[in-house]
């Protein structure tokens, strides 16, 4: 059976903020020009917002500028933020940061508390609506290149591959999306970004992508502890002062509220579990008494991109260019991606159209993309922070002292006084220490009501992978878990995947360790992928329409 071949002018993976910001903007510019341009997005989830997961406090200027009249076309935007609130938290207290000594870009007034799956949902029927194609369940798995080299597309995986590779009786063949220009809007390590960035050498000259993991719950609480608009942040306990990371509490309507807690993954100690910080979090005694009496309703990970503007790749390739978390515009103080994905997402397509108005056939470089980004507000964004992430190095406490001040002065306008750009040295990957040079963590059992297992979050985030199919975390070498990542790192990926995807199994008598990859657990979160330390793990996409299905996160 041959591939099907459809052609467009534009080709978008990925049906995220950037991806549908990026359709929805061609699609007005050629109504606008009376110039029609094709546009199709695919998305591997099973419908449009099936794995996004943010936050999400979403700061709305991308939004302004893509679709004034938002708030009369129903977006939900429905909570503003009224309360903003920053405490730094020790075992038993909480040290609230009063809001006069925060600088002023870290002020949430005229954001908005959402399910930033929901906006998602929104944008694609604002797209479609305006005439682009979006096609749900099918996961962009191959590059397709041309003759001289360039990105001409993206093929779609075969459905109906048995796990051992054989053609089962309901095989369908990929399609072939063909494109004079394609966009890479995966989000956060994406497999195709991943492969593009290497052919094309797109991270010379750059610094290495920084990550963190952010693990997040949706809980249906007690209307009377409900604020509407209450956001809380927090640094500190359960973490130590080497370890960066902190957490979030959003308020949003209907007596919910999105809790989560974010940890850079350059930590050190290997038997540290992200998931299980989280849990204890929530134990703490000025935050438990929110979520008593309450129902954990979902729960989800994902990976974010922290590296900010250092880290960026080159932008563009032949063909095509990468938008939004695929190249990493995460403003790491603020805790905010979305708007910066937004607006690259418009700049590209302003700069595809401006191509194919003019009679280009692609292949080229959309060079005027990376320029408008230079020149645009969200360089802007990046470039007050750029120096926040790398202060982290001194520590926690110090780190953030440090990151404070830039941003005041930046605030200030003084920002000439911190004229240079620190370095990331080093892959989050390269961050861990020998399992020996650390102290194992004792984490409290689950309690079933504050606190939680893998297992009953997996079953809560909704996933589900078809099982007779190739397994789709691939092993570059299948020996190196079990005879060098245990014996030096007891195995990490059995606690920094926050699903339980991977395990160490033994005899009863603890003998005859063996690695177990339980793939139909994946969330999708791309942890494994960036953590392990010998890099043996390649995550890749598994039949489209498989992993998490998110309800409002």
């Amino acid at each position: 059976m041959e591939r099907e071949t459809m052609e467009y002018d534009v080709v978008i993976v990925g049906a995220g903020p950037a991806g549908l910001s990026a359709a929805i903007r061609l699609k007005q510019l050629a109504a606008e020009h009376n110039h029609d341009v094709s546009v199709c997005v695919i998305e591997k989830g099973s419908e449009v917002g099936a794995h996004i997961l943010s936050g999400a406090v979403i700061d709305p200027t991308a939004l302004n500028e893509l679709i004034p009249d938002w708030k009369e076309k129903g977006a939900p935007l429905n909570t503003p933020v009224t309360t903003d609130k920053f405490w730094i938290l020790t075992e038993a207290n909480h040290i609230p940061i009063p809001n006069l000594l925060m600088p002023p870009l870290m002020n949430n007034h005229g954001n908005y508390i959402v399910s930033l799956g929901n906006v998602c949902r929104w944008l694609a029927t604002q797209a479609e609506e305006l005439g682009v194609e979006i096609f749900p369940g099918f996961a962009a798995a191959e590059v397709l290149y041309g003759e001289k080299g360039e990105v001409v597309g993206v093929a779609t995986g075969d459905m109906g591959i048995g796990r051992n590779g054989e053609k089962k009786s309901n095989y369908t063949p990929g399609v072939e999306l063909r494109a004079k220009y394609t966009f890479i809007a995966e989000g956060v390590r994406g497999s195709l970004a991943k492969e593009i960035q290497q052919k094309y050498n797109l991270r010379n000259g750059v610094d290495p992508q920084k990550f963190g993991i952010g693990i997040k719950e949706l809980w249906q609480i007690d209307p009377a502890k409900h604020k509407p608009g209450l956001v809380i942040h927090t640094q500190g306990w359960p973490l130590d002062s080497k370890t960066g990371g902190g957490s979030f509490m959003y308020h949003l309507e209907d007596n919910q509220v999105a809790v989560g807690f974010v940890i850079h993954l350059n930590y050190e100690n290997p038997y540290l579990s992200p998931f299980d910080e989280f849990q204890r979090f929530k134990t703490h005694p000025d935050i438990r008494p929110f979520f008593e009496g309450g129902k954990r309703i979902a729960y989800g990970a994902r990976a974010i991109n922290e590296g900010g503007l250092q880290s960026i790749p080159k932008l563009t390739f032949p063909g095509g260019a990468l938008i939004g978390c695929s190249a990493g515009f995460v403003n790491v103080p603020r805790i905010k991606g979305s708007h910066n994905a937004m607006k690259t997402g418009m700049l590209a397509a302003e700069a595809a159209f401006e191509a194919l108005k003019g009679g280009a056939t692609g292949g080229d470089e959309l060079v005027a993309y990376s320029e408008a980004f230079r020149n645009s507000w969200a360089y802007k964004d990046l470039y007050k922070v750029r120096n926040v992430k790398p202060a982290m190095k001194y520590g926690m406490w110090l780190g953030t002292l440090f990151g404070g001040i830039h941003m005041w002065l930046n605030d200030l306008g003084l920002g000439f006084l911190v004229p240079w750009t620190s370095k990331h040295t080093k892959a989050d990957h390269e961050s861990l220490k020998l399992a020996k040079e650390c102290k194992p963590i004792a984490y409290p059992k689950p309690d079933g009501k504050i606190t939680f297992d893998k297992l009953s979050s997996v079953f809560l985030s909704n996933t589900n992978h078809e099982e007779d199919q190739p397994i789709h975390l691939r092993l570059k070498d299948p020996s190196v878990p079990i005879a060098k990542n245990l014996p030096l790192y007891d195995e990490p990926a059995q606690r920094y995947c926050p699903a339980g995807v991977y395990e160490v199994l033994r005899d009863e008598d603890g003998s005859n360790p063996r690695f177990q990859i339980n793939a139909q657990n994946c969330v999708h979160c791309k942890t494994c992928d960036i953590k392990d330390p010998a890099q043996n793990i390649n995550w890749t996409v598994p039949e489209g329409g498989g992993g998490p299905n998110y309800p409002n996160m």
